[in-house]
């Protein structure tokens, strides 16, 4: 049977792969083996394919390009809350719910 989705379960399991042309050819293998993979989708920092294995755990395969910087320059990475242009709306609602990091100085 399977699981219903709650706290304390996975939601998804996430690989990393190096490029578009990496994962088209690994879509493109899937499918040939008879996977239901979603289109490529663009997250704006990566861009994902998903697919269920024969369990029903969701996997999720995502590229390094673009990467984290590309709205905001490499040395600053992490500084200011960045979101994906689709999320903007739900900025307000997003920070009132984050928990503060302090990070310490080295």
């Amino acid at each position: 049977p399977r699981g219903t989705m709650g706290v304390g379960t996975v939601h998804h399991v996430a690989w990393r792969i190096n490029d578009d042309e990496s994962q088209l050819q690994l879509r493109r293998e899937l499918l040939a083996a008879g996977y239901q993979v979603s289109p490529v989708m663009d997250r704006n920092y990566f861009h994902s394919i998903y697919f269920r294995e024969p369990g029903g755990v969701l996997f999720e395969v995502a590229t390094d390009p673009p990467g984290f910087a590309v709205d905001e320059p490499a040395e600053s990475l992490g500084q200011s809350l960045k979101l994906p242009p689709w999320l903007e709306k739900e900025r307000a609602l997003i920070e009132q719910n984050l928990t503060p990091v302090t990070v310490r100085k080295p």
